[in-house]
């Protein structure tokens, strides 16, 4: 089944670019689009788009706080936050709202498109250079009382890659094991350091003691 996908972006011609390029791609859908937050937050509950494109520089309401209010509304649509800014205040405050994924308007359409479809399958994209910010912020803060010592080597070197950025295919491709054996070391990183998401797994592995 194709993976349903909505955008909530402000300006028109980005918009309907990405609508457009979702549509054409085999396996997506674009079911909707909306241009302020407010808009998005009243119909999307009801669209229920397996992934939502979220801008976070929206006319009235903000990204963030649109990503956190729908979370709460409808906990299963997952949020890919599509954006100029790569500050880590920004970083942060969308991942604790609930994004699933933050990555930056000059990324490529394949690979929006490729982390559209991890996050539909349990990951959290990030391109490299914000996957570095968040890296160098938990490296800042200090160890952690939860160890990853109970991680197997190979979980080790999976974990590592996360940390740098790098896609499930592209850790599938670094590691030399199949696209569906990283996600089952992942889910297996995931159970053992008693976290979901990709941030939680990595700031512990970077601030392991």
């Amino acid at each position: 089944m194709a993976v349903t996908v909505s955008i909530v972006e402000d300006n028109e011609q980005l918009r309907a670019t990405l609508a457009r390029v979702i549509s054409r791609a085999e396996g997506f859908r674009c079911i909707s689009q909306y241009s302020n937050a407010e808009a998005a937050l009243e119909a999307l509950p009801k669209d229920r788009p397996d992934v939502v494109r979220m801008d976070i520089n929206l006319p009235g309401m903000n990204g963030v706080e649109c990503v956190r209010r729908l979370k709460q509304a409808a906990p299963g649509i997952l949020s890919v936050m599509l954006t100029v800014y790569e500050d880590t205040d920004n970083i942060f405050a969308a991942l604790a709202a609930g994004a699933a994924g933050y990555l930056l308007k000059r990324t490529k359409s394949a690979e929006l498109l490729g982390a559209i479809r991890e996050v539909h399958r349990g990951g959290s994209p990030m391109t490299t250079h914000i996957a570095r910010k968040v890296t160098q912020s938990f490296q800042k803060a200090g160890p952690s009382t939860q160890p990853t010592e109970n991680l197997s080597d190979r979980e080790q070197e999976v974990l590592d890659c996360l940390s740098q950025g790098f896609l499930y295919k592209e850790i599938a491709e670094k590691l030399g094991i199949g696209y569906e054996t990283v996600h089952t070391y992942i889910r297996r990183i995931y159970e053992k350091l008693q976290v979901r998401t990709r941030t939680e797994a990595v700031a512990k592995f970077l601030r392991r003691s």
